[in-house]
């Protein structure tokens, strides 16, 4: 790497001008790994000047300018000269390469703002870290806190999730989410794309699959009742109301491309072998009763999946694989596997043939064949697949990576196999669930209770692995399923500020991490949302 002249003296200049240190509670979310504070504040108008010498870091300085601008009405100039005076935005590298293309340096005192990353990712999150320092007022003047900053991740695998198949959300409302995870540092979206209420994903191959799929004629109103022998009750009410949605192959890839730039990848979902009836309401005939579907209109499972013992049911699905492939460029695809309803297997004589053409000893079995055979083919493609946890039965497949939502047993036990593994157990990830013991007060949820601070507290390394088990954790993820989520407005208030909360669980060293420090910083941190038109959750306000 090419070495900077003067990199050096230029740190221990900024480093000596913050060093009168003070204690100062500032609104930064995730707190960094590392961060001294001073009385000063450094002032950006219109005449500061950013100094870049290397133009791959562009698109970085292009975001930054763009915030600027939309949010404060002005650009600042760019060039490859340190300016004689006046002060300065200084973007650059280390003298070294070290690998570590998350991290990054922030040093700020009255005359400069210095920038060191050894790659694109680790200056971006310097930026989300300078624009929540950025005062809220629109003026001529942008005051900035003076600080000294060294900041690392602790995961890898720092992960949100939106449901968009219970209900639709529009291409500018996931471009906004993906903006709440670009500023708390997390890089990937997990974007559940098929279920059995909708199919939201075009795929050209299958044009029925958005024409059918992606439409239900009506939506349960409230939860779906049960009798009291704890069975489906007949009393549901439906509004009558057609809904319907989905997104075009170009829709995917601007969304796919606007992650890119904030340092996102998406990761679709793509339900098999259950959860699967929008696909077979559309080609009923990959199903094992090869009966007329429906989209589902309420709430639960489907009483029907893909059949295992059709091979032109894994040739649908590989083709409509393959297409998904070509939108998303990242590692994994997401194939479900949760909660498969194996009795449609158990009386299905193709199922029960395979099984035994298979040697396989039960539905779980075949479930596991199911998976595998999947994988191998996304495997051919250059990919890998991730699932739930419920793809441990059976036989966890070679290559998977596994999601452990039913609390941490499956996790750890895929840990324990070698496996990579992504923590996102119910209690607390699942951010579909209650915030406040007063249901009353709190709209409509799927139950549970995941308060802030239980969030907050989460650790995603189990106790009981050892430490080379540990290495297997990739990280964690919080999951917002929209059974009761009818519109982006609730989405926010779901998952706001719980989302901060998860942020500072995956990025910040543990030892660091203090809830009622967190929350300080939190109540300076929501002018930010207020700013930016977040309908968050509000209880910590009351702290």
């Amino acid at each position: 790497m090419k070495k900077i002249p003067g990199l050096i003296i230029l740190i221990a200049i900024t480093f000596s001008a913050v060093a009168q240190i003070e204690t100062r509670v500032l609104p930064i979310i995730p707190l960094p790994r590392k961060v001294k504070y001073s009385s000063d504040d450094f002032v950006l108008t219109n005449k500061t000047i950013i100094v870049l010498t290397n133009d791959k870091f562009k698109p970085e300085v292009d975001y930054l300018n763009n915030y600027i601008n939309t949010n404060y009405g002005f650009q600042l100039p760019i060039t490859s000269v340190l300016p004689t005076d006046g002060n300065y935005i200084f973007v650059t590298q280390p003298d070294f390469e070290a690998g570590f293309m998350e991290n990054y340096d922030l040093s700020i005192n009255q005359n400069q703002i210095l920038f060191v990353a050894e790659g694109n990712a680790g200056l971006f999150y310097g930026i989300e870290t300078l624009i929540q320092l950025m005062s809220i007022e629109k003026t001529p003047e942008i005051k900035i806190s003076c600080v000294q900053i060294n900041d690392a991740p602790r995961y890898q695998w720092r992960g949100m999730h939106l449901d968009c198949c219970r209900h639709f959300f529009t291409k500018d409302e996931v471009k906004k989410y993906i903006d709440y995870l670009a500023m708390y540092k997390f890089n990937v979206f997990h974007w559940h794309l098929t279920d059995d209420q909708g199919w939201r994903i075009e795929v050209k191959k299958y044009p029925l699959l958005t024409k059918i799929g992606s439409q239900r004629k009506e939506t349960i109103i409230g939860k779906p009742a049960w009798d009291k022998n704890g069975k489906p009750s007949t009393n549901d009410k439906y509004d009558g109301i057609s809904y319907g949605g989905f997104y075009t192959q170009e829709d995917i890839k601007e969304i796919v491309t606007y992650a890119q730039v904030r340092h996102i990848t998406v990761v679709p979902e793509i339900e098999m072998p259950g959860h699967s009836l929008a696909a077979l309401a559309s080609y009923p005939q990959y199903s094992c009763s090869g009966g007329h579907f429906e989209t589902f209109t309420k709430w639960g499972v489907a009483d029907d999946v893909f059949c295992a013992g059709n091979d032109s049911t894994f040739l649908f699905i590989q083709n409509v694989l393959t297409e998904v492939m070509e939108l998303f460029p990242g590692k994994y695809i997401h194939i479900g596997g949760d909660e498969c309803l194996k009795d449609r297997w158990k009386v299905c004589p193709k199922c029960q043939k395979r099984m035994k053409d298979e040697k396989l000893n039960d539905e779980n079995e075949l479930q596991s064949y199911f998976i595998t055979r999947i994988e191998k083919f996304v495997n051919s493609k250059g990919k890998q697949i991730i699932g739930w946890d419920e793809i441990l039965e059976g036989g966890l497949a070679p290559n998977a990576a596994l999601m452990s939502w039913r609390g941490t047993e499956g996790g750890i036990s895929a840990a324990k196999q070698k496996h990579l593994v992504v923590m996102t157990p119910g209690k607390p990830c699942y951010f579909d669930h209650y915030q406040s013991k007063d249901k009353s007060k709190e709209p409509l949820a799927i139950g549970g209770f995941n308060p802030l601070d239980s969030v907050y507290a989460y650790d995603p390394t189990p106790k009981n692995l050892s430490e080379e088990e540990g290495k297997y954790i990739m990280g964690a993820q919080g999951n917002v399923w929209t059974e009761y989520i009818t519109d982006f407005s609730k989405v926010q208030y779901m998952s706001m500020p719980r989302m901060a909360a998860l942020s500072e669980v995956l990025w910040t060293p543990k030892e660091k991490k203090n809830y009622k420090e967190f929350i300080a910083r939190l109540k300076l941190h929501s002018k930010l949302l207020d700013k930016m038109g977040v309908n968050y959750a509000k209880q910590f306000l009351l702290k």
